[in-house]
């Protein structure tokens, strides 16, 4: 199936063609038809399975048609754009690709996006919306926010979209979504997309969508094949030293790093950036502007490892990423699919390597479990295990919590080419399985 054959204007694919897309994946082979035919969408799509333009091409479709048929009633223009399609996202760093991506597929047409979140001054946001735009990208709480100001009218929308819905619900974001619908038309079409379908989910979808069509692209809760996944066991204190002699020996030039907490991700960084590993932290408590600077050095390869929480794990897209480190295993094993779910995107190939001490074999058996099967070990001469060292209770991080407060909610819940296989030479390096 080539994406001429799916009915999307002359106009559309020559932006997407110049993306360099070349076939439409499979949630976007199944999914644009629905769309285009007004039916609500419950889709199940892996992270970096091309569903932003799953949904995001059908949408611009629809508007573009809409707009040329009311050219050609000649009608006069009142007043400002009604606002037509609304997509949630769970964080910044969400919200912004997708806004990026529609500005890039609607490069061609007299179509308006806006990207708004928190963590920034409200008032450029309402400025922007004066003038009406087509098509919002926003997180709830901000949103909320704009409503409240009367900055923006949710009544004309005609197309809801409710983006990693089930992360959306993991950091509490279901009172404001449930606000948001309440002042939406009843009469609209809904799209919802998850990587996992939880019995919340489920619920969620059930008091939205109207008979929905249901699709889904991956098994529940897998991750890509395009992945390779290891496991290498290692000692909590000797972590960081294996985890610099891996970049260096390997000659990694892009790293994502995944730590548990803020303070850890912080720390990380500034011990690889004193090993000659230049490095950056990514999290809640950065502010916007040292998140994004942070992702562009790293995108641009001026640094070469990008530390992260669990915050960032849904909204980072970054083109032909080769290499995802658990530093520690997240204490959700859903988390751990999301995480590596950074690389291997878009019919790339990617590696993940989790770095795994003796108090993390409970998160490794439950991380295999929800995969229904072993990920394979690896293992480093001079880094071998202390069979001495016996198990200590992992340090929880700070359980979510649902704020009281809609700006607090906002501000809090934020968040080159593919190179080969890991060069490991047989002398330092052996796997099995475990």
């Amino acid at each position: 199936m080539s994406f001429d054959s799916l009915g999307l204007d002359a106009k559309i694919l020559k932006a997407i063609e110049e993306q360099h897309y070349t076939d439409p994946t499979p949630i976007q082979q199944q999914a644009i038809p629905v769309i285009l035919s007004g039916k609500d969408l419950m889709a199940s799509a892996q992270t970096g399975t091309g569903k932003t333009a799953g949904f995001g091409l059908p949408i611009l479709q629809k508007l573009h048609q809409m707009q040329l048929r009311n050219s050609a009633k000649s009608e006069p223009k009142k007043g400002k754009r009604p606002l037509y399609a609304l997509i949630l996202a769970p964080t910044r760093e969400l919200a912004a690709q997708i806004g990026e991506n529609i500005r890039d597929y609607s490069r061609y047409l007299t179509i308006r996006s806006l990207v708004v979140f928190g963590g920034v001054s409200i008032n450029p946001q309402m400025m922007k919306l004066r003038g009406g735009v087509d098509i919002l990208i926003a997180t709830p709480g901000r949103l909320l926010d704009l409503v409240h100001q009367n900055a923006v009218d949710l009544s004309p929308v005609k197309i809801l979209v409710l983006d990693e819905a089930d992360r959306m619900l993991d950091m509490g974001f279901i009172h404001d979504i449930r606000r948001v619908i309440a002042k939406l038309p009843k009469k609209r079409q809904n799209l919802l997309f998850s990587a996992t379908f939880s019995d919340e989910i489920k619920g969620l979808a059930n008091t939205i969508l109207n008979s929905p069509e249901s699709i889904a692209v991956a098994k529940t809760n897998s991750a890509s094949e395009q992945i390779t996944q290891y496991v290498h066991r290692v000692d909590k204190r000797r972590k960081r030293e294996l985890l610099s002699y891996l970049i260096g020996k390997n000659q990694w030039q892009q790293v994502l790093i995944f730590t548990r907490t803020k303070y850890g991700a912080n720390h990380l960084a500034e011990q690889l950036t004193k090993d000659g590993i230049k490095a950056s932290a990514i999290h809640g408590n950065k502010s916007q502007g040292a998140r994004t600077k942070a992702l562009a050095d790293f995108k641009s390869g001026q640094i070469r490892a990008l530390v992260a929480t669990d915050i960032a794990a849904r909204g980072l897209d970054i083109e032909l990423l080769p290499y995802v480190i658990n530093y520690e295993l997240p204490q959700v094993a859903e988390d751990y699919v999301h995480r590596i779910g950074r690389t291997g995107r878009a019919q790339n190939q990617g590696q993940a390597i989790s770095l795994v001490c003796i108090d993390e074999l409970a998160q490794l058996k439950s991380i295999e479990k929800l995969l229904r099967k072993p990920i394979p070990e690896i293992f480093t001469q001079g880094f071998e295990v202390d069979p001495r060292i016996k198990a200590e209770p992992v340090k929880k991080a700070p359980a979510r919590r649902a704020p009281t407060k809609r700006r607090s909610a906002d501000k809090s819940r934020t968040s080159k080419n593919h190179q080969n296989s890991m060069k490991q030479s047989s002398h330092h390096t052996h796997s099995k399985t475990h």
